[in-house]
């Protein structure tokens, strides 16, 4: 597979590193002081491995601090989110696993960006 172009979000970055099937994983680099929307996934599970970085991870009413070689798992439909606590890039491995991998499948309750409710954009 050849190397997908890096997506700039306003927390950060991301690209996808492999895509197969119903699997697909992603470095994802969130800058120091952001974090990402709290938001669900209708068709996917997610697993996160902290690469570097220290941070605030939320899974429904579960807040813990996470740091490298942290393990998060989010099942699909349950609400999260990430926050990057310290003052280097929070980096971390993303394998989402579901029937229908698309950046369309978040549902957002809380965007520091104002885009709760909205979808991601393509």
């Amino acid at each position: 597979m050849s190397k997908q172009p890096v997506v700039k979000r306003p927390w950060g970055t991301y690209h996808k590193i492999f895509q197969e099937d119903e699997v697909w994983v992603k470095r994802v680099e969130v800058i120091s002081g952001q974090r990402i929307s709290l938001q669900k996934h209708g068709h996917r599970s997610e697993k996160w491995v902290i690469v570097s970085g220290q941070g605030l991870v939320t899974v429904n009413e579960l807040t813990v601090t996470v740091s490298k070689g942290s393990i998060i798992d989010i099942p699909v439909g349950v609400i999260h989110r990430i926050a990057n606590l310290g003052k280097t890039p929070l980096v971390f491995i993303e394998v989402a696993c579901g029937r229908e991998l698309t950046e369309d499948d978040i549902t957002r309750y809380e965007d520091d960006y104002k885009r709760a409710g909205k979808h991601a954009k393509k």
